[in-house]
């Protein structure tokens, strides 16, 4: 419980220092600063791993899977890059977001603040019940296995001219049922009063279709980091980590999205590999080292192909 406590605390300490004091005023966050933290966060994640070996060599945590450190370690590490891998297309959906509603960029950053909060408390309860399932219900891994192919094959599938438009969305629908809402900016509010109403500003309607699809994400990513541990720490920190420099990607690769069109092909392998690894638990036993390079290397590839791609599709100077 110590370990737990201490390691929210810090992320909310964080958190705190971020809002309340590194990015207090609003302001554009550019490339050059994006790119410092995303290293930063990046850098902090592959630290923790140190972390997780620590306390599991010091037995300082519970241990249910009976986890040796260097198995932890990778766990973690595995899980982390299913997660950050599997961010790519949340990257793309706030990117669509914030540009429907008009928001700032000197705004975005406190929206995406909020939405980190939110996140860890939905992912957090998201991770508890996927435990609980699969430790409670061992067969349930074939439901979560099943459905990992089936997203995998959907992204295959999937039309490219399909688009996701928020204003559209079941989530603006509902909301716009429930309390007024104004078109205009009103600063860094969420909310604005308006002839005695209080209605929500575009900031506020982003944040909650950001949560949202966040948590319909978290649907793909939660069974697919299952898949490597059921050890609710090792889940639970590696989405975490995984989330906060979400944030920093986000402002560092928005512009750069179209670049990395062919990464999907990449969580096609991610999923369909983690869904049949979860399919086949009972007859084979894959390496953790075997999962780890697996999904670095496919990372890897697609980054470098959509890159090489992309090169291509530059006309020569005359």
């Amino acid at each position: 419980m110590f370990v737990w406590t201490s390691f929210l605390s810090g992320i909310l300490l964080f958190l705190a220092l971020d809002l309340g004091v590194i990015n207090k005023n609003p302001h554009i966050i550019s490339a050059k600063e994006a790119g410092k933290w995303s290293a930063i966060w990046v850098t902090m994640s592959f630290v923790f791993s140190g972390v997780i070996y620590w306390l599991y060599s010091n037995q300082y945590i519970s241990n249910p899977d009976g986890l040796q450190p260097i198995g932890a370690s990778i766990k973690y590490i595995t899980g982390y890059l299913i997660e950050l891998s599997l961010s790519v297309d949340n990257i793309f959906v706030i990117a669509v977001i914030f540009t429907v509603f008009k928001i700032p960029k000197k705004y975005q950053h406190r929206v995406l603040f909020w939405g980190i909060l939110g996140a860890i408390v939905f992912r957090g309860l998201m991770i508890y019940s996927g435990v609980l399932l699969i430790n409670k219900f061992r067969w349930t891994t074939y439901i979560f296995g099943s459905f990992l192919i089936f997203t995998g094959a959907k992204i295959l599938f999937s039309k490219d001219n399909e688009k996701f438009e928020p204003k559209k969305s079941f989530v603006y629908k509902i909301l716009r049922k429930i309390i007024p809402i104004t078109s205009s900016i009103d600063g860094e509010h969420f909310f604005v009063k308006k002839r005695h109403i209080t209605a929500a500003t575009p900031l506020f309607v982003a944040l909650i279709v950001i949560e949202v699809m966040d948590c319909i994400f978290a649907l793909d990513s939660v069974p697919a980091i299952l898949a490597i541990t059921s050890d609710p720490f090792l889940v639970f920190s590696s989405n975490i980590f995984a989330i906060l420099g979400l944030r920093s990607m986000y402002f560092f690769l928005a512009n750069m999205l179209e670049k990395f069109a062919h990464l999907e092909y990449s969580l096609i392998a991610i999923l369909s590999f983690v869904g049949l690894k979860m399919l086949s638990h009972d007859f084979v036993e894959i390496p953790e080292w075997f999962s780890l390079t697996f999904i670095a290397l496919s990372l890897l590839i697609g980054i470098v192909i959509s890159l090489k791609m992309g090169e291509e599709e530059i006309p020569p100077e005359w």
